[in-house]
């Protein structure tokens, strides 16, 4: 990995942490074109940056995070299904990660079902946080587990899980993003437990270099895709995405298919 990997790494997941799109699926796809070797230290930065991107969320909705107790409680009660499948499956999670092939067959049936998820679910009434049950975090947490297969996307799955229990769009997008501060952090705190007890000092030089301005980078660019990306998302929904998914899934397995190995740089 080098300087140039890290950048285009971390546009990437600034800008795709928050779309229905899968950031894991697209760096996993990245890091393929480009070469990029699948050692300790990459599988972690991939994990890493996604902090970077998730913070942008603290920043922007920092009034939120301080409306009352009860807010913190949703999102413990949301996270609880992702820790346990995260504990139990952490090895198969690793091997998913590797896979070009299961991100591409992950987009393309992801792909399918947003086409549809619009008209599925058109019959809103809540639309705050504040109107969220402990029960409904708890059954979208659930739907968040699904993420742990690259491609299917953390954002989609647990967007689609609250608009499933009658949030909209906005309210369930929005949940979607306080959800994944704990989860994420969580989840980069387990990868740096894991990494440092192989490793000896715990990162070089260059690496911690690369993991504070590969957050820095996906930190400022999800600051940029998020508003965005709601605004987007109350007035067209998810079909652009469902299409541009399918379109993504279809050419890499073509590709994998064809012989080639992604590697190109």
């Amino acid at each position: 990995m080098n300087i140039i990997h890290v950048i285009v790494l971390a546009i990437i997941e600034g800008l795709t942490e928050f779309l229905p799109v899968s950031s894991t699926g697209h760096m996993v796809i990245a890091s393929s074109f480009m070469g990029i070797g699948k050692d300790d230290f990459v599988k972690l930065f991939e994990v890493v940056i996604q902090l970077g991107a998730i913070l942008s969320v603290v920043v922007l909705y920092f009034k939120r995070f301080f409306r009352s107790i009860g807010f913190y409680f949703k999102l413990v009660v949301g996270v609880i299904p992702a820790v346990i499948v995260g504990v139990l499956f952490k090895k198969h999670i690793d091997q998913f990660l590797e896979s070009p092939l299961i991100v591409a067959f992950s987009l393309l049936i992801g792909g399918v079902l947003l086409l549809f998820v619009d008209k599925w679910f058109n019959k809103s009434t809540v639309k705050e946080e504040a109107q969220i049950s402990y029960p409904t975090a708890l059954k979208i947490g659930i739907f968040q587990c699904l993420a742990v297969i690259p491609g299917v996307s953390r954002s989609a799955a647990t967007i689609v899980g609250g608009m499933s229990q009658k949030l909209t769009r906005t309210a369930a997008a929005e949940f979607s993003f306080f959800l994944a501060v704990p989860t994420m952090l969580g989840a980069t705190l387990k990868e740096v437990w894991d990494f440092h007890k192989t490793h000896t000092p715990l990162f070089t030089g260059d690496q911690l270099k690369f993991l504070i301005i590969g957050n820095i980078i996906a930190f400022i660019v999800a600051m940029l895709a998020i508003k965005s990306f709601i605004t987007f998302l109350e007035r067209k929904g998810f079909r652009l995405f469902g299409w541009y998914r399918i379109v993504v899934g279809a050419v890499i397995i073509g590709l994998i298919l064809s012989g080639h190995t992604l590697e190109i740089l």
